[in-house]
C-alpha cells in the first residue's frame, strides 16, 4: 500500500504502518495533552493506543495464520486510523474455510481479554466500572474492554467487518458464493444506513462508520460481480 512504512515481520509477513496512523497518534496526543495540560499523561495515552493496535497487528495475524493453514500466503498487514488490513492473496475457496479464518482474528482477541482477565484477577488490579472510561482507569482494564469491544464490532453482520464474511460463509454453504454475496452485501448497506440514521441523531461518528461499512459492502458486492 502507497505512503506505508515498513516496520519489519512477523511470522514471515511484512507488517507496515501508513503515515495517516502516524497522524492519528500526533492528534491523540494533542487531544490528551490538551484535556490534561501533562505531557507524561499525554505520552500514556498514545502509548494506550499503540498498544491497541497491538492487538489489532495480533487480530490480523490470527486470518493470516488461519489462511496460512489452508494453504493461502499472506501479502503484507497493514496499520491504518481504523484498523489492520491483512491482504490475503485470495479468498478461501470452500465457504467454511472462509468462515475460519474469519473467525480466528476475533478469536486473537478474546484470548488477549482473557490473559488481561486472569491477571488482572490474580494481581487484584481491577478499577471500579464507574471509573473506567477511554482516557482514565487501569491501563490493561480498559485494553481488555476494548478487545471485548473489537470483537463485538467486527462480529456485526456486515462488510468489510468479520461478521460480514461469516454470514456469506454460511449463506454460501446452501445459496453459492455469488448470492450469499449478494445478500450479506445488503445486509451489510441496510446496517450502514442505520447507522447513519443513528448517529445522526446521536453520534456523528457512527455517520462516519456508516459510509466506511457501506462502501465495504459495496465493494465486495462489486468484486463478486467482476
Amino acid at each position: 500500500m502507497k505512503w506505508s512504512l515498513r516496520l519489519g515481520k512477523l511470522l514471515g509477513i511484512d507488517v507496515y504502518l501508513h503515515f495517516t496512523f502516524l497522524l492519528l497518534l500526533a492528534f491523540l496526543g494533542f487531544v490528551y495533552w490538551r484535556a490534561t495540560q501533562n505531557v507524561e499523561a499525554a505520552l500514556r495515552g498514545v502509548a494506550f493506543i499503540v498498544a491497541l493496535f497491538g492487538c489489532v497487528v495480533l487480530h490480523e495475524l490470527g486470518h493470516a495464520l488461519m489462511a496460512r493453514r489452508y494453504g493461502i500466503k499472506t501479502r503484507d498487514i497493514t496499520l491504518l486510523p481504523i484498523g489492520g488490513i491483512a491482504r490475503l492473496e485470495k479468498m478461501p475457496d470452500k465457504p467454511m474455510q472462509e468462515f475460519w479464518v474469519a473467525l480466528a482474528g476475533p478469536a486473537v482477541n478474546v484470548a488477549i481479554a482473557a490473559v488481561l482477565f486472569v491477571g488482572l484477577a490474580t494481581t487484584g488490579g481491577f478499577t471500579p466500572v464507574e471509573e473506567i472510561s477511554v482516557t482514565g482507569g487501569s491501563f490493561w482494564q480498559r485494553l481488555m474492554v476494548l478487545n471485548l469491544f473489537l470483537v463485538a464490532f467486527n462480529l456485526l453482520p456486515a462488510f468489510p467487518m468479520v461478521g460480514g464474511r461469516v454470514l456469506r460463509a454460511l449463506l454460501a454453504t446452501r445459496l453459492g458464493r455469488r448470492r450469499a454475496t449478494a445478500i450479506a452485501a445488503n445486509v451489510g448497506q441496510g446496517m450502514a444506513i442505520l447507522f447513519g440514521l443513528v448517529g445522526f441523531f446521536y453520534n456523528p461518528f457512527l455517520i462516519f462508520i456508516g459510509i466506511f461499512v457501506y462502501l465495504g459492502a459495496q465493494a465486495e458486492a462489486g468484486m463478486v460481480e467482476m
